[in-house]
């Protein structure tokens, strides 16, 4: 076999991948939703098995997930901006969640995707500032990524991590968890100009008890 033959059948196979991967990761079609505002996939998506550490430095697994509703936010403590925006705008509007009439209570995870730095202690410190109801949970890249991208969302580290100060890229949707630990779909956030890109929460307030009363 040529070297163009072996070329073209390695770009071949990144194109596929790369399509396969994109149909994977790319939020469904807001058209198809029964909902104003979530994207809601046609069928709930099953989460893969996993083992992360919570702000308490307790495991944390995919069955911490049933029984009840998540809300799942990724970042890292480090961000600048997104991060501690969309956390204060969730717990602003959380006694309000936590009102809605349900059997299963809707509860906050955020998902540090910087486990260099993200430390237990650090963790605990940070998302206690923001509500101590909220659970912050961090691991090893290979169980975060997997489990970041089977709920459609990706993350990459920005420089090397040599650098202290440096930036994680992430999506800065808002997933929703069913009782049954899959997700059924995505709040994406809001583009304006010359604003951040962040999930509005009064979109969330509105289509919860839809989702709920289900």
């Amino acid at each position: 076999m040529t070297q163009r033959s072996i070329t073209g059948i390695v770009a071949a196979l990144a194109l596929i991948v790369g399509i396969v991967g994109a149909v994977y990761i790319a939020p469904p079609d807001s058209s198809s939703s029964k909902f104003a505002y979530l994207q809601s996939y046609p069928e709930p998506r099953s989460l893969p098995d996993f083992e992360l550490q919570d702000h308490n430095g307790l495991a944390f697994t995919r069955e911490d997930l049933t029984g009840h509703w998540t809300l799942v936010f990724l970042g890292y403590t480090y961000c600048p901006d997104i991060c501690p925006t969309t956390l204060a705008a969730l717990n602003a509007v959380y006694p309000q969640i936590e009102a809605i009439d349900s059997d299963n209570p809707v509860k906050v995870l955020f998902i540090s995707v910087d486990p260099n730095r993200d430390t237990t202690e650090r963790l605990a410190e940070y998302i206690g500032f923001f509500n101590s109801a909220f659970t912050a949970v961090t691991g090893e890249h290979t169980q975060l990524f997997a489990l970041v991208r089977s709920m459609g969302m990706m993350y990459a580290i920005a420089g090397s991590t040599q650098d202290p100060d440096y930036l994680v890229d992430h999506s800065a949707s808002v997933a929703l968890i069913n009782p049954n630990a899959q997700v059924i779909g995505r709040f994406k956030p809001t583009l304006e100009p010359g604003k951040l890109a962040v999930a509005d929460t009064q979109h969330i307030l509105h289509d919860i008890p839809l989702v709920l009363a289900e």
